[in-house]
Order: C-alpha cells, then structure tokens, then sequence
C-alpha cells in the first residue's frame, strides 16, 4: 500500500479505521436485538430511525472529538458542528437502517473526511462480513489489505446496475429507469445501502449505481471509492457537504456513457 499524502491525513485516516470497526461491532450488537428496538420514523416510513442509529452517531462523535477536537463534524442524525481544523468528518452511523430493523446484512457504517470542500478520505464497514472499505484521494481504493479495481470489461448487458429508489415521489420514474436497463439487456439490484452499492461498484461487483436523491453522508464515501478504484463518479456535494439532497451517480468507464442515457430517457 502507498503512504498517506500528508501526516494530518495518515493520523485521520489511521483513527478512523479503529473508530469505524468498533462502531460496526457496537451495530452488529443492537443488529442481533434488532426485536427490540424502538423505531421512529422520520420523512415517512420509508425514512426510518432506532436509537441504534443515534447511539452509534453518538459514540463515533465522541471518538473523534476525543482525538481531533477541532475537526468539524456533520451526521445524518446529529446534524453539523463546525470546526477550526480544515479537516470535517461525514458520518452515516447505519447507512440501511431498513434492511438493519428487517434482519438483512446489507448496511453498513460510512465515515467520510473532507479535507477544505473535497472528500479526501472513506471508509466503509460492513459488519455483518467483516469487511472493511476504505480509500485516500491519489491513493487508491481498498477492502482490507486488497486494492480495488473497476470492472472495465463487463459491458452494460452482462452486469448488474444497482438502483436505489429515491423515495415515494420519484417511484415512476426509477420504474422506467429499470426497464430501460432491463429493456437494454441490463440487470438492476437493490441492497438498501447506498454506501455499500457504490463499495461494489469500486469492487468490480457492480457496473454501476443511481440513486435520484442522497445526502452528502448517504454517497460521498462511495463516491471516493469509486473514483480511487477508476470510475466515474461525480461528487455532487463538493464544496457544499449540507446542501439538500442530489442525485448520485457511479459507474464503470465503459457504462458510463450508456447509463447516463438511459437516465435522460434516451433509449
């Protein structure tokens, strides 16, 4: 593996990686008494809450504020505290906290790290296998001690495209999003995590992932992998972690062109 960019970087980057494994086992543990959970909803009941998701939001803050007091933090269920340092932390404590309540391993635990208004490093943990995903801008993408590497062979009709739904308002048109996938010989997954699908995109598992509305917490961990891996992947947060949610977009080099298509309805 390469040595980190900066020693600012190496220190963030080195805490991050035992702060995120002992998030996900404190979430492996509230998983295997899921039962138990007292769920909230939140922007309707596709949009979903435990007292999992704040308690470990909750523990990573206190992690990091502990070792970098003056780095800024922003969480999907704490909200933003700013900081002096240049450095902000972007954490999605359980990212598929329905498939987390419903019994399926397909969530996982995202910190992202910006450095001024660009995401420079990612991790993201799947507990439920152990794995660990993790990336440094101009450094590469990794499960593990593994390097990643985009699936650049696989053409759009012998791959999967994972889709995440966006939510009740944009039903119709991610239906005529998949049947134009399937219509092109293409085949569509969801897992729940969007974090976790952009994981497989870097992975070379997916060819691609879409999703119409996420917020910066839900994608730019992702979108660093991907991109660290050798995909395209824009960041549409760049510069603006809070802005209101946008759409996501990742995908091999060789998809990429055809995916965009048949986004815009051209098919």
């Amino acid at each position: 593996m390469t040595t980190s960019s900066s020693p600012a970087r190496a220190a963030r980057l080195a805490a991050a990686k035992i702060i995120i494994r002992e998030a996900g086992a404190l979430a492996l543990d509230f998983f295997r008494r899921r039962e138990s959970l007292i769920v909230e909803t939140k922007t309707s009941g596709q949009d979903l809450v435990s007292v999992a998701d704040r308690s470990v939001e909750g523990f990573i803050r206190a992690e990091i504020a502990a070792r970098f007091p003056e780095d800024g933090l922003l969480g999907e269920e704490h909200g933003k505290a700013d900081g002096k340092s240049g450095f902000c932390w972007i954490i999605d404590p359980i990212d598929g906290t329905s498939p987390f309540l419903h019994g399926l391993e397909s969530w996982s635990v995202v910190i992202a790290i910006a450095e001024g208004d660009r995401t420079v490093l990612s991790l993201i943990a799947h507990p439920a296998t152990g794995a660990l995903y993790w990336a440094e801008e101009g450094h590469g993408a990794w499960c593990d001690n593994k390097q990643l590497s985009i699936d650049a062979a696989t053409p759009f009709s012998g791959g999967v495209i994972a889709i995440g739904p966006g939510g009740a308002v944009h039903a119709r048109a991610v239906g005529r999003i998949i049947a134009n996938i399937l219509e092109d010989g293409g085949s569509f997954m969801r897992n729940g995590s969007a974090a976790l699908s952009l994981a497989h995109v870097a992975q070379g598992s997916y060819l691609g992932f879409y999703e119409p509305e996420l917020s910066a917490w839900d994608c730019v961990a992702g979108l660093l992998l991907v991109r660290e891996a050798g995909g395209i992947a824009i960041d549409p947060f760049a510069g603006d972690l809070t802005a209101m949610r946008r759409p996501c977009l990742a995908a091999a080099p060789q998809v990429a062109e055809r995916l965009k298509e048949i986004l815009q309805g051209r098919t």
